[in-house]
């Protein structure tokens, strides 16, 4: 990978601080039908002050912006992907470590928390592919085990359309 490659993608990381503000204006949005920063610090034990650095941030990787009648903020459509793709590997990745490796479900919600981020989106893509092949190929291959899991891959076509679905943290309580 060349330097302005990693450039490129250095730009692009969304650290975990800045996934966990995409993610409450989202589910603020859901929940109430707006997202203004003191409810965002609110929601986050944090200062507004702090909380209105990191929405700048955001917002010149296109990822948050402002109304301007309101105030309120609004996921960009870029934004919106993003908090589906980090959904959908955060569940994907939720699952996989419950269900198939077999951590405690209190050890796969913190996990796949901190990993939710840092999956790229093409190895989204292949995780998905991944698991759906071993949860959805019960007695189609004699020599692998049989991968049960409580999320239905087998419903979704293919990823993006798992990934369309995600609407938030239904396996996690509510406090996160």
């Amino acid at each position: 990978m060349n330097t302005k490659s990693k450039d490129k993608n250095k730009d692009t990381e969304l650290s975990h601080s800045m996934v966990h503000y995409l993610l409450t204006i989202h589910k603020l949005k859901e929940n109430r039908g707006f997202a203004r920063v003191t409810d965002i610090a609110k929601d986050l034990n944090l200062t507004k002050g702090s909380v209105s650095t990191a929405l700048n941030n955001l917002k010149k990787r296109g990822l948050v912006t402002e109304e301007e009648d309101c105030k309120f903020l609004v996921l960009t459509d870029l934004g919106h992907d993003e908090v589906h793709r980090i959904l959908s590997s955060r569940t994907l990745l939720y699952y996989f470590l419950r269900d198939f490796v077999g951590v405690d479900e209190e050890v796969a919600e913190k996990d796949s928390c901190m990993m939710e981020h840092l999956m790229s989106p093409e190895t989204s893509l292949k995780f998905f592919e991944f698991m759906k092949n071993l949860a959805c190929a019960c007695g189609e291959r004699d020599k692998l085990p049989e991968f049960k899991t409580a999320l239905d891959l087998c419903e979704f076509d293919d990823a993006e359309e798992f990934m369309e679905k995600q609407e938030g943290d239904k396996y996690l309580s509510s406090e996160d």
